[in-house]
């Protein structure tokens, strides 16, 4: 399958499911997330998706085929093929019919597609039967949603589809998927249909025609009607020439509908004209014999210079994939059949080149009992052409196969050029990708280090102010002995042991959304209500200390192995918070406040959370369990009455913790 498929398939699930349903599809089914438009991938790949989206869905297979059939013909639209589309036909039968010509047509340029085949049969009741062939199995629901969704679009037309015959296809060489689906329609005649199209210029516009072609029509009649009477009065013989010219006159130069074509009474033209005007044609019989050949194709291939020779002994079909007999090719009469030259039959000089191919049409000879079989080198580039040393002039100047390869040469360069910049858009995704997580890291980084709104405005170059919290919490926090550990311990058991420390307590910072200012040796500080103002920046700062005693707990003295002790003090009051310095910027509080934290801390007692008088005040009231300490002799401060805070009544210890419940 080439990548537009997968292409459509992931904008089917974004579009009606979204991007986390597509993620999770495509890693169940274990590929890529791009596909390139103009790149060949395994078959397996789109099946694994169709698979994975029907079991994480919960729909059925012939359900979501069908559902990408539709979206796929209108995928197909919006990337440019509509007209193409639009154009295969005035009515359903001649779309289906033609849809083996688009294949074709579009094989130049996809050349490793490798496409369904259709037969489309009309019965007498008005429906069809339409067979379709395939070498990949259970994909034909596929089938519905496209020819339905084309009917309804293109021909207001809605059908019912189902498979009457499913079977291994004899006729075809190689074991293909056979199905056979009966068509039948009906117009759309509902209020909603007639409004989507009745408010179009487009609608209005061709309503307008249909009128005037019925208007015309009628007068048309009105006047041949007058010529007749004319005629029954005074008749005056006409050829049949005239008569056409006359009615061509009536309806203003257009001709009716009803045409029936003029053939001589003898064939102007000689053999050796129709073989020279006509260079690559074959004519054979009901056994396969060679009766008459093109100038051309008798050069390429001399064997059928010998009339009488049978057709299969120099020629293979490629496409569409039946027996070589007869009955073979009258019923895939309406598709477009290849052949290719059989190597062991052709001249010395072509053994080393590629085997030629012809493609063309099929015309059942009633008269003869012969079959016409008109053609042209199927060529795509001018290297295809060169490697069969020909020339562009071994092709008839009124086969549009020239203009076709020179065409089709630009077009390849168009897709080769489309397919580079695919290429490089995806490269650009990819490094903007990257570049966004390595974005997202440094962010992270910065925002660690300081308050994220300060970040901000650093990284847009702003100078930022220092700002006055008129109230907020301030935690100091050290580990107890701390230097008689160090006395005792290797350097990298110390880095060992703090670090176990300060990721349980960072983690609780984020549990109870304080802010964690710095930490120096053994001390750690955070704020709460700095440098966002809150009101319950005191009950947050609480719970923390309750936390990180808890956490304490979890670890290890390097010397002793038993669970390290620490002193928590906590203190209430205004401060002064800013930026400070260039280089390695660290966001600071100042202020007496500090001092007064800091000291709690220093004259507190191991395992326990010492609080200052405007802690106790403003968590009184609330949920906490706090106990009198008494007055005690603060350094620089002189008597102070403090406390101990024990618990919080109404959390567990996992809430505490932030673990889950």
């Amino acid at each position: 399958q080439y990548g537009f498929i997968n292409t459509c398939l992931k904008s089917l699930v974004i579009e009606k499911y979204g991007e986390e349903i597509w993620e999770k599809i495509r890693l169940q089914a274990g590929v890529q997330d791009t596909f390139f438009t103009f790149e060949v991938y395994k078959d397996e790949i789109t099946m694994q998706l169709i698979d994975k989206a029907c079991k994480m869905l919960d729909v059925p297979p012939d359900m979501v085929l069908k559902q990408f059939g539709e979206y796929f013909f209108e995928f197909c639209k919006q990337s440019g093929y509509d007209h193409m589309l639009r154009t295969l036909g005035g009515n359903l039968y001649e779309f289906i019919e033609n849809l083996d010509a688009l294949h074709s047509y579009l094989s130049l340029s996809y050349q490793e597609m490798n496409a369904p085949s259709f037969r489309v049969e009309k019965n007498e009741d008005g429906s069809m039967h339409l067979h379709y062939y395939s070498d990949r199995r259970g994909l034909c629901h596929i089938v519905p949603g496209i020819i339905g969704a084309a009917a309804l679009d293109f021909f207001n037309t809605e059908i019912s589809m189902e498979i009457v015959n499913q079977t291994e296809e004899e006729e075809r060489t190689g074991k293909k998927e056979h199905i056979v689906f009966l068509v039948t329609q009906k117009p759309v005649f509902s209020y909603k249909k007639r409004n989507k199209f009745s408010s179009s210029p487009q609608y209005l516009a061709d309503s307008g025609r249909q009128t005037e072609k019925q208007l015309n029509k009628e007068d048309i009649e009105k006047k041949i009607k007058k010529i007749r009477d004319r005629t029954s009065v005074c008749p005056v013989k006409k050829n049949h020439w005239e008569t056409i010219r006359g009615i061509v006159t009536l309806g203003r130069g257009k001709l009716l509908r009803r045409f029936n074509p003029v053939y001589p009474t003898t064939l102007w033209i000689d053999t050796k004209t129709f073989c020279n005007g006509l260079p690559f044609h074959i004519v054979f019989d009901e056994e396969l014999r060679v009766k008459q050949a093109g100038v051309s194709i008798q050069k390429i291939v001399p064997g059928l210079q010998t009339m009488g020779i049978r057709l299969d002994d120099y020629f293979s079909i490629v496409h569409p994939e039946v027996t070589f007999t007869i009955s073979s090719v009258q019923k895939f009469i309406n598709s477009q059949f290849v052949f290719r030259t059989r190597r062991e039959m052709m001249p010395e000089s072509w053994k080393q080149r590629p085997m030629l191919e012809l493609r063309g049409q099929m015309m059942w000879m009633e008269s003869l009992q012969c079959m016409l079989y008109l053609c042209s080198p199927l060529l795509r580039t001018l290297h295809e052409l060169e490697e069969r040393q020909m020339h562009i002039a071994d092709i008839a100047p009124h086969d549009v196969t020239r203009d076709l390869i020179l065409l089709n040469q630009q077009r390849l360069a168009e897709m080769e050029l489309s397919s580079q910049l695919e290429r490089k858009k995806e490269e650009l995704r990819i490094l903007s990708k990257h570049l966004e997580e390595e974005k997202k890291k440094t962010e992270a980084l910065l925002y660690a280090m300081l308050p994220k709104h300060v970040a901000n405005q650093l990284k847009e170059g702003k100078r930022v102010e220092a700002g006055e919290f008129k109230e907020c919490t301030i935690l100091f926090s050290d580990v107890v002995t701390f230097t008689n550990i160090c006395a005792q311990c290797e350097p990298i058991q110390i880095v060992l042991m703090l670090n176990s420390m300060y990721l349980r307590f960072d983690r609780l910072t984020t549990v109870h959304d304080v802010y964690k200012v710095e930490t120096i040796g053994d001390a750690y500080m955070v704020v709460g209500g700095v440098p966002v103002p809150v009101s319950t920046h005191a009950e947050r700062v609480a719970n923390f200390a309750l936390g990180i005693i808890l956490a304490a707990k979890e670890v290890k003295n390097p010397v002793s192995g038993n669970p390290i002790q620490i002193r928590v003090g906590i203190h209430t009051g205004p401060v002064l918070a800013g930026v400070v310095g260039e280089k390695m910027p660290r966001y600071c509080l100042f202020g007496d406040t500090v001092n007064i934290a800091s000291r709690m801390e220093s004259h507190g007692v191991p395992s326990k959370i010492h609080l200052s008088p405007t802690v106790y005040y403003c968590l009184k009231g609330k949920s906490f369990e706090m106990t009198e300490r008494g007055e005690i002799e603060v350094k620089g401060k002189g008597k102070m009455h403090t406390y101990f805070l024990i618990r919080n009544r109404t959390a567990t210890e996992n809430e505490i913790m932030g673990n889950p419940t």
